[in-house]
């Protein structure tokens, strides 16, 4: 009997390792992201304002921020949400991992009241200050709103100057593709690849909780690590890998943090280079 168990054990092990085999094939070099030698990391939040960042609102322009949508107070970086716009990095970065900690606030503005609290962070940004619809540079989203905090948006120009490919699943998500990691790889230059477990039932109804979301409740700290190693992205939500895409581009630019409607704080943001050699 006991042999028998075990035989049994190792039937299933080897299952497991087949199932997952094409996983770890088509993604080892994403996961090894993590495991890189690292330089310093440096702090890109000081804890007492807004020093290696410029503000950036819809209208406005660059450096007028009057509503006061971006402020720091008790060594957090409050985004209103009042006004659509982002706070950008002075310089460009590429071969990172970012982390950045951030929890929901209780305030939502109008035309978004009643809608999910949506924000995100945009990395590898270029071009001109409000490229995009006036708002952002064009980039690589990693997205944050409620149900969807992991999502990969490629927020660019339609040409192929900005894309990601993905392993998705065959059938798509709402009009989205969804990530599966032994999945088909496509490339898009617009739109985004849903994270791993995004409901199918998703609404942009505030306060949408699936039931297999990653994101902790409204009012608790998040932290996601966003790791970028040459053109390559994964998405990590509170230590879980719920996102990645290959052939990003591009690999290298600006960090920009959205205000989209929906109040966010922020605790935290880290850039630890990492080398590739």
């Amino acid at each position: 009997m006991e042999k028998r168990i075990l035989i049994f054990l190792a039937f299933i092990c080897a299952l497991t390792f087949i199932a997952t085999g094409n996983f770890a094939q088509t993604n080892a070099s994403l996961l090894s992201a993590r495991d890189t030698k690292t330089n310093k990391t440096i702090e890109l939040f000081n804890g007492k304002n807004l020093k290696g960042w410029y503000t950036f609102i819809k209208g406005r322009g660059r450096g007028s921020d009057p509503q006061k949508v971006f402020t720091v107070n008790d060594k957090m970086i409050r985004v209103s949400g009042e006004e659509w716009g982002c706070i950008t990095t002075n310089k460009e970065y590429e071969n990172f991992t970012l982390t950045v900690e951030f929890k929901w606030g209780t305030k939502t503005w109008e035309p978004r009241v009643k809608n999910a609290r949506d924000n995100g962070i945009l990395v590898h940004s270029t071009g001109m200050d409000g490229g995009y619809d006036g708002t952002w540079m064009h980039g690589i989203e990693c997205q944050i709103i409620e149900g969807g905090t992991g999502d990969l948006l490629v927020v660019g120009d339609k040409t192929e100057k900005f894309a990601i490919t993905c392993p998705v699943a065959t059938e798509k998500q709402g009009g989205s593709y969804l990530f599966q990691p032994d999945g088909k790889p496509v490339t898009i230059h617009g739109g985004r690849i849903n994270w791993y477990g995004r409901d199918a039932d998703w609404e942009d109804v505030i306060d949408f909780r699936g039931k297999s979301d990653v994101e902790k409740p409204v009012g608790e700290w998040n932290r996601m690590e966003v790791v970028a190693k040459g053109n390559d992205i994964s998405i990590f939500l509170n230590g879980v890998l719920v996102n990645q895409a290959m052939q990003v581009k591009p690999a290298k630019g600006r960090i920009q943090i959205q205000s989209e409607g929906a109040e966010m704080l922020i605790r935290r943001i880290e850039l630890t280079p990492i080398s590739t050699e």
